[in-house]
């Protein structure tokens, strides 16, 4: 899952991209209003964190960026100021939680995994497919009930394939979600088919049905029809 951090902070920014990738999540973070407004406008995400007090702006007015785009992220305000009316203001342009700094960053994975949960799959602490079943903060992967072993990129694709399971998938956006911005304008996606060719492997080896069908041309679906 793909988190995009606004923070100025440099030592909270720097240390939230490394506990979340730690955890496992695709990350990019700015420091400056300027910036994050422009990664909003060009680049999709599952969840967005954001500081109220940015130079140049306020994180408010991204969140009513989003809002405006009718983004799909998941919005989380972080600020400095333990203030009720901060809280509501940014509750009522529409984020879906919010945390006064100093927080624990445990703390701030569980919300963002509580959002991703609420928005991507219903709540569900399960994610089922079939024989497939995901545990998304164990980070586990059972094929009837077998545990399947996956790297953490092949668990990303497969996660994201569920997730849009019955969409067309271009190369570029499995290279944006799974590896990051600075992949969607790379050359060569040989990477990409490598870990699907993995993962199909692994799943199939486990007793799954084979659902990766390539669109030649045109990227993937993750289907059962």
């Amino acid at each position: 899952m793909k988190i995009l951090i606004i923070e100025d902070d440099t030592t909270l920014r720097e240390s939230m991209v490394q506990y979340l990738e730690h955890q496992g999540f695709v990350c990019e973070a700015v420091s400056d209003f300027k910036t994050g407004k422009e990664k909003v406008a060009e680049f999709v995400y599952d969840c967005i964190v954001v500081d109220i007090g940015l130079p140049y702006g306020s994180g408010l007015d991204i969140v009513k960026e989003l809002k405006y785009m009718e983004s799909k992220a998941g919005i989380i305000i972080v600020s400095a100021k333990n203030s009720l009316e901060d809280k509501l203001n940014g509750l009522d342009l529409g984020a879906d939680d919010y945390l006064s700094k100093p927080f624990y960053l445990s703390e701030l994975t569980a919300r963002i995994n509580a959002i991703i949960r609420r928005r991507t799959f219903s709540g569900s602490k399960a994610i089922k497919f079939n024989e497939i079943k995901l545990e998304p903060e164990a980070r586990r992967v059972m094929v009837n009930d077998k545990p399947v072993e996956l790297t953490d990129k092949e668990y990303q694709l497969l996660e994201y394939f569920i997730a849009n399971q019955r969409r067309l998938l271009t190369k570029a956006a499995i290279a944006e979600h799974v590896w990051g911005d600075e992949y969607i304008h790379v050359s060569n996606y040989d990477f990409i088919y490598t870990h699907i060719k993995n993962v199909r492997k692994k799943l199939i080896d486990a007793g799954s049905g084979d659902y990766i069908k390539t669109a030649y041309g045109a990227g993937y679906r993750f289907t059962d029809t």
